[in-house]
């Protein structure tokens, strides 16, 4: 019978593991050559593209400095600012005032009719002579909306606004020189004759 040589047997295991290592490390070292030739073809190409970016920047006539890497320092951020500075950024540089109360509208009404009715009339004839003159030259009444429409047709120069010319219309009735009629629900005007303010004028003569 065949006795088997343990020391022969050992090396026998010890020469296979190295070569199946020394395989391997073949394979690892294949696979990094190639990977190592990917990426010189890939930095051939980067490079090749910087150079043509290089030389369109030149055309362009802009820098050719790098963009600064990001990461490297922190985006400043404003300091928070204190409710005085707030309240006095809100505020219009000429008024004081705050900025919702400047943008804030105008109230309007009676108060803003006759500051407009003040304006125009600093500007030129008065509402009441406007008016007075637009019906004069009317056969028939008219509303107040077909009398805005007319004096702003005549004076397109003025703003004309409905409100103003209402209440010029009453102003005129109180004083006598308008007459107003109702017909249902709607309410006319027309210019009083002059022989109905000649007739009034003489009875305040004689009175």
């Amino acid at each position: 019978m065949t006795k088997t040589n343990p020391a022969a047997g050992v090396q026998a295991e010890y020469a296979q593991k190295v070569a199946d290592d020394l395989a391997a490390n073949q394979r690892e070292q294949d696979r990094v050559r190639g990977e190592l030739t990917r990426l010189q073809d890939e930095l051939v190409q980067l490079e090749e593209s910087g150079q043509v970016l290089v030389k369109m920047q030149g055309v362009l006539g802009t820098s050719s400095k790098p963009a600064a890497k990001s990461g490297k320092k922190g985006v400043k951020v404003p300091a928070a600012r204190s409710p005085k500075s707030e309240a006095a950024a809100k505020k219009t540089p000429k008024t004081g005032r705050s900025a919702k109360t400047a943008a804030a509208p105008s109230p309007r009404g009676k108060t803003g009719a006759k500051k407009a009715a003040t304006e125009q009339r600093a500007s030129g004839p008065s509402w009441i002579e406007l008016i007075g003159a637009y019906l004069a030259g009317q056969s028939e009444p008219k509303s107040s909306t077909e009398i805005a429409a007319g004096v702003a047709e005549a004076n397109p120069q003025r703003g004309v606004q409905v409100t103003v010319v209402r209440n010029t219309l009453e102003q005129g009735v109180a004083r006598g020189v308008i007459e107003r009629s109702k017909q249902g629900r709607f309410v006319y005007y027309q210019a009083v004759p002059a022989s109905t303010e000649a007739a009034d004028g003489s009875k305040e003569t004689v009175a």
